[in-house]
This record gives structure tokens, sequence and C-alpha cells, in this order.
């Protein structure tokens, strides 16, 4: 479908992220959903040892494997397509780009790499969980300087 200003709305860029500094993000972002998925399911043994109400919930009604990849696909789906929507239609002035990369860096930073690196690691590291959070949001901030920011995109002038 392609509207008045250009731009096509399409399956693909539904599922498919563009190659650019989203893509980058969005696969640091489900490198931190893997890991939590991976340590969860490696070390839990029975649905009761899963902290997160909900997973747990999946788990129990439709077993540790089904329950857990159910609950990681329906969770994370929306982060995935909003990351992948934005890797095809976002283009931000300069100043505005600038600022909104570290907005969202920092916001995934704490609420979606902090909470997964957290939730790994509680398998594990006996640490309280704002430790454990905050210890994986500096990491993401990190992977994140390392991995997306030298290949910044160039932003329109104003």
């Amino acid at each position: 479908m392609q509207s008045k200003l250009g731009s096509a709305l399409s399956l693909k860029s539904l599922f498919f992220p563009r190659n650019n500094h989203w893509l980058k993000r969005t696969a640091l972002i489900l490198a931190f959903t893997m890991f939590d998925y991976f340590c969860t399911l490696a070390c839990c043994q029975a649905p009761y040892q899963e902290a997160n109400i909900y997973a747990r919930a999946f788990m129990e009604n439709l077993g540790i494997l089904q329950g857990l990849t159910l609950f990681v696909i329906l969770f994370n789906l929306p982060i995935y397509v909003l990351l992948t929507l934005d890797s095809h239609i976002i283009k931000f002035q300069s100043k505005i780009g600038n600022a909104l990369e570290i907005l969202v860096d920092l916001v995934f930073a704490w609420f979606v790499a902090g909470l997964h690196f957290g939730g790994g690691t509680s398998w594990f590291w006996m640490a309280p969980d704002t430790i454990r959070q905050a210890a994986g949001a500096m990491l993401y901030v990190a992977m994140a300087v390392l991995l997306v920011k030298p290949h910044r995109p160039k932003y329109q002038s104003a």
C-alpha cells in the first residue's frame, strides 16, 4: 500500500528490519532476550522455579520448553515489530535524531536488556535484582556504543 507521501507499508516492513542502525539495535536486544531464554531453559527444572509469574503460567500449562518459547515470542514480538517498523520509517533531523538515539538506548538498556540480563543471571548469580539489572543495562550501553554508535546514520540537516 502506497501513501500520498510516497512511503510504502508492507508485510516485509513489519518482519524484516532494514539494514541500518536499527537492525544492529534489534540484534542487540534479541541477544539479551536469547541469553535470558537459554539460561532459563538450561537451569529451570520445574515451572515453580521461574520468578516471572506470566512465564510461569505459560510453563505450567504448556510445559517448560513450549510455555517459555510461546511466552518469549508473545511478549517480545511488540518490541521486535516496533524496532523493525522504526528501521523502515524513522527519519529524524540531526538534533532530534541524536537526542532520541540516546533516549532509546537508555530506555532499552534499563527496561529490556537490564530485565533480561537480570532474569538470565538470576539462575547463577546470587546478587540483588537491582544490581543484576544495572549490570545488564551497563553492558547493553557499552555494547550499543561499540556496535551501534560507530555506524551512526547520517541524519537530515535542519
